[in-house]
């Protein structure tokens, strides 16, 4: 059970998330008769305060979650990874420029800077995506820096260099793939910290505006009427845990399963 956990709940989750548009959902849907509602045949999680049923708004919310975690780890690997390989690779002043930035983000509280820069944006899922990913790229950044470090002196490399390669050539060919495993696992404990924060920031008013849902906003929402409908956090809450659970589960065994090969995965 403990091994198809994390599959089985990624799997719902991102199955849900990419139908979710076919699906016949109405998120949206006031219906004040059935307001604060408990879990009914025709509601199986119940109503919020508009009516509107709890299922469906945790499935819109999923599309959120999901479409925010693999577009925000997606654009902070793609320009980590080449801003540490390529730093790394060439050394000198690039490299200490980038270290110096590096050591600017890592200054400050990730999650307070993405509030400070989505603040600064203004609220909406976009600038949500590029608050976070300009928080993000620096953990891949400093794991492509430390990977390159270590492989640029070997011999495939330097024969690469011989025969005339490009710069570019050597570090997207012959230094990015051997850097993979390790990026992997940080990609996937990413997609958790990233659920995390986009759920968090939503919470405060900066991510999906209403009347879209997202688990954050509906926390925030349904936070209000917890003595007579709690299943309105819970509901939200639980998903949120479970898929954040699933991915920390299924990122240990990706970090293991290398460990295993003699990978070094910086965790």
């Amino acid at each position: 059970m403990t091994r198809w956990f994390p599959i089985v709940i990624l799997l719902v989750w991102a199955v849900l998330a990419t139908t979710a548009p076919v699906l016949p959902l109405s998120p949206n849907e006031v219906a004040l008769e059935s307001m604060l509602k408990g879990p009914a045949a025709d509601r199986p999680l119940g109503a919020d305060e508009l009516g509107r049923p709890v299922l469906d708004r945790m499935i819109a919310g999923a599309r959120i979650s999901f479409f925010v975690a693999v577009s925000v780890v997606a654009i902070s690997a793609l320009v980590g990874t080449f801003a540490g390989a390529t730093a790394a690779y060439l050394g000198g002043w690039v490299d200490g420029l980038l270290n110096r930035i590096i050591d600017v983000f890592l200054a400050f509280p990730g999650i307070l800077l993405a509030i400070a820069l989505s603040s600064l944006l203004g609220p909406g899922i976009i600038n949500l995506v590029a608050a976070l990913s300009i928080v993000g790229w620096v953990g891949f950044a400093r794991l492509a820096r430390a990977q390159v470090l270590s492989l640029k002196s070997r011999d495939h490399v330097q024969a690469a260099e011989a025969l005339g390669a490009g710069r570019h050539r050597i570090v997207i060919r012959h230094l990015v793939p051997l850097a993979m495993a390790p990026l992997v696992v940080e990609a996937t404990f990413g997609i958790a910290a990233v659920i995390v924060a986009e759920a968090g920031l939503s919470f405060l008013g900066l991510g999906a505006q209403p009347p879209t849902a997202s688990w954050g906003s509906m926390i925030r929402e349904g936070s209000r009427y917890m003595l007579v409908a709690p299943h309105l956090v819970v509901a939200p809450g639980v998903a949120i845990f479970l898929v954040v659970l699933a991915v920390n589960l299924a990122g240990d065994r990706l970090q293991d399963r290398f460990a295993g090969r003699g990978v070094e995965t910086d965790r």
